[in-house]
């Protein structure tokens, strides 16, 4: 057992040396000190938001599991959102991370890649971001790459601003900042829109068909995200995979980079990143929140042309 101490808070972190990525010798103590070294940057990111915590007790190898309601071990400091599960109209409260103590206590807990909503508690229903999953049929990433810049050039066009991630899996997540006006169906169903006539310019390699086996080998505009409940991987949460790839938000310069992919950033890479002065290129990304009126009156005259 260690204890670890954030001001008035303590926590204990049992089995510490328990290898939870065994064939990168990456312990629970690492995870811990992966997260405390990130977490001037990505407490911004999960500020507010209920999270789903995708843990792995006995490590990577083994599948591990995902949990919403929080435990009745949880610490009572461990912050928390209540949510209305729809499928039964029952409630759920889900762990919220304001805080250094929340992190180390969920590395802990064996909880490797966290999960926040696209809303924060205060208003469950009014999403403040947007985001287009880019899903590549292979390997490859330069599709991702090119889509990522085509979305952005019609985002821009709408008058939104777009930031983009790695996912440390195999593609890339384009997120667009909103005001938050409109409810989910509303952003679902432009970002449908949106997909849809980007899918319609280049039809030979996009779709927003959902079935596999229909898409042709063609990347997939996935929004399916951009509904309620739904989450996205967090900017700079770790991956349950061998090497322990990270979601890792890049400047748009970077993304550029034909050498770079999505597993490109791993912990070690992405510790050195946030300690190497490199900017944050998600820093104040709620700051150029939009509002969907306007772009949805564009991309209604686009989709007429």
């Amino acid at each position: 057992m260690t204890t670890f101490t954030y001001g008035r808070y303590r926590v204990e972190v049992s089995n510490p040396g328990k290898l939870l990525f065994a064939a990168d010798g990456i312990s629970k103590t690492d995870i811990v000190d992966y997260y405390q070294c990130v977490a001037e940057r990505l407490l911004p990111a999960l500020r507010e938001r209920p999270l789903v915590l995708q843990r792995f007790p006995d490590g990577i190898a083994d599948e591990g599991f995902y949990q919403k309601q929080v435990g009745s071990y949880f610490p009572d400091w461990i912050e928390t959102a209540k949510v209305r599960v729809k499928t039964d109209d029952s409630d759920q409260h889900l762990a919220v991370c304001n805080k250094r103590a929340t992190l180390t206590y969920l590395a802990g807990q064996a909880c490797i890649t966290l999960h926040p909503w696209l809303s924060r508690r205060d208003r469950l229903q009014r999403p403040d971001q947007m985001i287009f999953d880019l899903d590549p049929a292979g390997e490859p990433f330069a599709p991702v790459r090119t889509t990522a810049f085509r979305l952005r050039e019609l985002l821009n066009e709408l008058g939104l601003c777009a930031y983009v991630k790695t996912t440390g899996s195999s593609g890339a997540h384009v997120v667009v900042p909103l005001q938050r006006g409109a409810g989910f169906d509303a952003v679902r169903d432009f970002a449908r829109t949106l997909a849809d006539l980007l899918a319609r310019r280049y039809p030979k390699e996009l779709t927003t068909e959902i079935r596999k086996a229909r898409r042709g080998g063609r990347l997939y505009l996935d929004v399916a995200r951009n509904g309620y409940a739904q989450t996205a991987v967090a900017p700079y949460a770790l991956r349950a995979r061998r090497g322990a790839p990270v979601a890792m938000p890049v400047h748009w310069e970077e993304l550029a980079d034909r050498d770079l992919t999505s597993r490109s950033f791993n912990l070690h890479a992405a510790m050195q990143r946030a300690t190497s002065g490199t900017p944050d290129p998600w820093a104040g990304m709620s700051r150029h929140g939009r509002s969907l009126s306007e772009p949805r009156r564009r991309l209604s005259a686009l989709c007429a042309e």
